[in-house]
């Protein structure tokens, strides 16, 4: 083999340490330090104010971005445990669980607020100077935007963040093997997104041109290989976790929310079910190009199929059903029908209802999720080894995390909050891009957005201010420019 799962060049970093404490401890690994600067960031904690699937304002039981990259952070670390174990050579070339679980705690922080609406909302408006795109944000907060350090050069007046109209900061300063592990899109997003057919831009997943450089770097520390995208084992399983919280515990949010429950995604309109089997069937062909078209196949009747395999102790509730014997014959068909809906209503209705039958199925799914995941070992670079579920599980996950989303998108409900919040980004960012609008934003952002000379990376840093924003500092700030009932003067920005 090439060479080791770890090696002296994944711990290098953006900015050589120079004589810090960090050398003195000996007793902490470089992923370990890596995580605590990543906990006590600021992005970090402005999780716990953006929105996951439901607003949390009205009700405390939803998540919220900071508890689900906390339930990724220990489904992620929880797989990587499972192929130290089993995997004969991660047995001997451990995965870090400190790095694994760094990814899956810093994978949702470039998101805006407001969810995918204020991502949409925002590519929209940068459609022209390089687009906004959440997993773009993430790798630019953590090598750019938070403060801890900026680049270090022998005259000490250029360590400032912008130099002669250059960016020159280095964000968290972390090693290029962590970065590495939340870059999930191995693709450079164009400068221009513009269609003439089209009146929104597209997002498009990659990495921003600003941060193409440091993607080279982290490429040439972690190794990469010819003809293959670029993706660590830990990203690999950050993204995995991801998809399995989203399967599981947004749908338990819906089913809290009464947006779904067993019975109604049965009984689901076709359309909502051939759009589900379509994404479905789309997803299988992509990351499963190796396995037989046979088993690639989705449709409508996998939909039901696997609803039913997800949800079988709900309909096996019949199964002692037992009917008092009639005279009448003719009336037990319609009569076993009327009992049958009823008995099947009801477990549908107590898995909503019962905080002890949902946290059993979550917890029974997410452990089934698991121990489906297996490991392609890449013998070239063990660092760029995959892991994947595999194609069963798969097709569960992908059921149950679409289901969700459909119950969203089609909910008028929440296209009212979804139009509001797009409306909300877009007006904010007219207003700060407009002359002398960058008055508008706190100092520091004002003296990046003046120091930096081109007009693409001024309109990034309103971009980066929007995006940095919780969902209620987003309210509050566009009350403060448009409402008829402004705060005070003395209230921070």
């Amino acid at each position: 083999m090439a060479r080791g799962l770890y090696t002296k060049s994944d711990q290098a970093r953006l900015v050589a340490v120079v004589n810090p404490a960090d050398t003195k401890e000996r007793y902490r690994t470089c992923w370990r330090r890596d995580y605590a600067r990543l906990i006590h960031s600021a992005a970090f904690r402005r999780l716990q104010g953006k929105t996951q699937l439901y607003p949390g304002a009205q009700s405390d039981f939803f998540r919220n971005r900071l508890t689900h990259s906390l339930e990724v952070a220990q489904i992620a670390k929880s797989i990587a445990i499972m192929i130290n174990h089993k995997n004969a050579y991660f047995r001997n070339h451990r995965i870090d669980t400190d790095l694994v679980e760094t990814a899956a705690l810093a994978h949702d922080l470039g998101h805006p607020p407001f969810g995918h609406n204020g991502e949409a909302a925002l590519n929209d408006c940068m459609r022209c100077s390089g687009g906004f795109e959440g997993n773009a944000q993430t790798l630019r907060i953590l090598t750019r935007l938070e403060k801890r350090q900026t680049i270090i050069k022998k005259d000490p007046d250029v360590q400032k963040p912008v130099h002669a109209g250059k960016d020159n900061r280095a964000g968290l300063n972390l090693s290029y093997r962590t970065l590495a592990s939340i870059l999930k899109y191995d693709y450079e997003i164009p400068i221009n997104l513009t269609s003439p057919d089209k009146e929104s831009a597209e997002v498009i997943k990659g990495y921003y041109r600003s941060e193409a450089p440091i993607v080279e770097q982290i490429k040439k520390h972690v190794g990469s290989v010819r003809g293959r995208a670029f993706k660590t084992i830990e990203c690999s399983i950050m993204d995995i976790a991801d998809d399995i919280a989203y399967s599981t515990y947004d749908v338990e949010d819906s089913f809290k929310a009464g947006f779904l429950s067993p019975i109604s995604m049965w009984v689901a309109q076709d359309s909502v079910k051939e759009r589900v089997a379509q994404t479905v069937k789309e997803r299988l062909d992509r990351y499963y190009p190796q396995e037989s078209a046979e088993s690639r196949k989705f449709d409508v009747g996998d939909v039901y199929l696997y609803l039913f395999s997800i949800f079988r102790a709900v309909f096996e509730d019949v199964r002692d059903l037992k009917l008092p014997r009639r005279k009448n014959a003719r009336s037990l068909p319609v009569e076993l029908g009327a009992v049958v809906a009823h008995l099947i209503n009801r477990s549908s209705d107590k898995l909503i209802n019962s905080g002890y039958y949902r946290t059993r199925f979550t917890s029974d799914l997410v452990g089934t999720f698991i121990r489906s995941v297996k490991v392609t070992l890449n013998k070239q670079n063990p660092a760029l080894s995959r892991a994947s579920l595999d194609i069963e599980a798969f097709k569960q996950v992908e059921v149950l995390k679409n289901f969700a989303f459909q119950s969203l998108i089609m909910s008028p409900r929440l296209k009212v909050a979804e139009h509001r919040g797009k409306d909300i980004v877009k007006q904010i960012f007219r207003a700060l891009e407009c002359d002398q609008g960058y008055l508008l934003m706190p100092e520091d952002f004002q003296s990046l957005y003046l120091d930096l000379s081109d007009m693409a990376e001024k309109r990034r840093v309103i971009c980066d201010f929007i995006a940095g924003m919780t969902d209620r500092y987003a309210v509050q700030f566009y009350g403060r420019l448009f409402g008829t009932n402004p705060e005070s003067v003395f209230s921070p920005l």
